[in-house]
């Protein structure tokens, strides 16, 4: 037996939990035929990286950070650019 097609999406929503309670009950591969394609272009301006520390180095960089007002992210990228640059 063929499944029965839903109706069709609503044109608008009257907010966002709306929605979510329609596409929680819905399937939205059986409305393909009514999505478009959007063509989208992004930059990546950032890049994040993962470094385990240890407790005790965050904590410093914590305290740090703080007392000059810094993100622990920034102090710790200056930190380490500055201790790279005097390696070379």
């Amino acid at each position: 037996m063929d499944k029965e097609r839903p109706s069709m999406t609503p044109k608008q929503f009257r907010d966002y939990d709306e929605a979510a309670e329609f596409w929680d009950a819905h399937d939205t591969t059986d409305y393909l035929d009514e999505f478009r394609t959007a063509d989208v272009k992004g930059e990546l301006r950032e890049r994040h990286f993962e470094v385990e520390l240890e407790e005790d180095v965050v904590r410093a960089l914590q305290h740090k950070a703080k007392e000059q007002g810094l993100s622990l992210s920034d102090l710790a990228s200056t930190l380490l650019r500055q201790k790279l640059n005097e390696a070379a």
